[in-house]
Parts: structure tokens; sequence; C-alpha cells
């Protein structure tokens, strides 16, 4: 008769630990039982806005070892070249002054100091601009190479200089603007 009560008090024990409501029963994250690192989650407001903020710390970091030069350029190209499968890519300061065309005398100059970005090869094209250091870039419509026939007139030329256009510049993925950066080639 005692096995038969100690049956009868263990099967009414576990009853009562079955019976529990979840709201009674303890909680625990999958991810705790494996041992794995929790993942924060902000609170509010503030907290959000700091991950943020770190994270365009992190951006910042990645590129920190690069000059503000360097990164413009990437980003340049990484938003306006033709052809982003480069080998290299290529920049040439081109001074205020120097004729659009150097080899058609009726070329109107450059107004102010231009950057003249290009891969390695014809086929990947050029971007030429001018950077006005706050994110944005006056874009000018110029070949890499002229073909034509000279004298094309001033007009050609003053049309071209007339029409530059007003560019914002995004950022960009770090790697990408990282991957463009290391194919630098800055001819003077």
């Amino acid at each position: 008769m005692k096995s038969v009560a100690k049956i009868f008090y263990v099967s009414a024990a576990l009853l009562l630990l079955a019976g529990c409501g979840e709201e009674d029963a303890p909680i625990m994250d999958a991810s705790k039982a494996r041992g794995e690192p929790e993942e924060s989650v902000p609170a509010n407001e503030e907290e959000a806005e700091e991950d943020v903020s770190t994270e365009e710390t992190n951006s910042e970091d990645a590129l920190s070892e690069y000059s503000s030069e360097e990164v413009e350029y990437a980003r340049v190209w990484l938003q306006l070249g033709p052809n982003q499968e480069i080998d290299g890519l290529y920049v040439q300061t081109i001074p205020a002054g120097t004729p659009l065309n150097p080899d058609d005398d009726t070329s109107a100059a450059y107004p102010e100091d231009v950057i003249q970005l290009a891969g390695s090869r014809l086929v990947d094209g050029s971007v030429t601009y001018s950077g006005n250091g706050d994110g944005t870039i006056n874009l000018y419509s110029v070949p890499l190479r002229w073909d034509g026939e000279y004298p094309a007139g001033e007009d050609f030329y003053n049309d071209i200089i007339e029409n530059t256009e007003l560019v914002a510049i995004d950022p960009g993925e770090d790697e990408r603007v990282i991957r463009l950066i290391e194919l630098l080639e800055i001819q003077e």
C-alpha cells in the first residue's frame, strides 16, 4: 500500500506542475539555452539614434585611412562612372584656363580646376567634374577623347560650360568605395 500511495503523491505532484499556466512558467529563450549572446533591442528612440550614430562612426572608421580626395574620387565614379568593372581608376587634375579640347583653337577653357576620372580602357568612359566641398559636384559633359571636325566654334564649347550639371553624390557602400580607392592611379 505504501508504493501505491507513493505513486499517487508523485502523480499528483506532476499534475500540479503540469497545470501551471504559461504566465507562471519561466520563459527561456532558445539562444540562452544554447549559450548564445543576446541581441540588444533599443528600449527607446535615444538608444536607436545612438545605434545609428555608431553605424555612421563605423562607416567613417572604415574610410578613415583614406584621404578625403580618394574617397571623393571613388564615390563620384561609383555613382557616375559608365563602367563599374574597371581594372584601374585614373585621376587627372586639369587646371582652370585649360582648353576643353586642346586640339581645337576655338575651344573655350575650363573656368575652374576640374578632375577627370577615367578607367584604364577607353570603353570604361570618363567623368569630368569640379567638387564643391559640400557633397555636390559640377559635372561637365566632355568626352575623354574628342572626335569631330575642327574648329567646332566657341558657341559649342561655351554651351558645354554653361550646361554643367549640379549633382549630389551619394556616400555609397564602404566596401565598394574602398575597392575603387584601391584601383586609383593619381596622375600629376
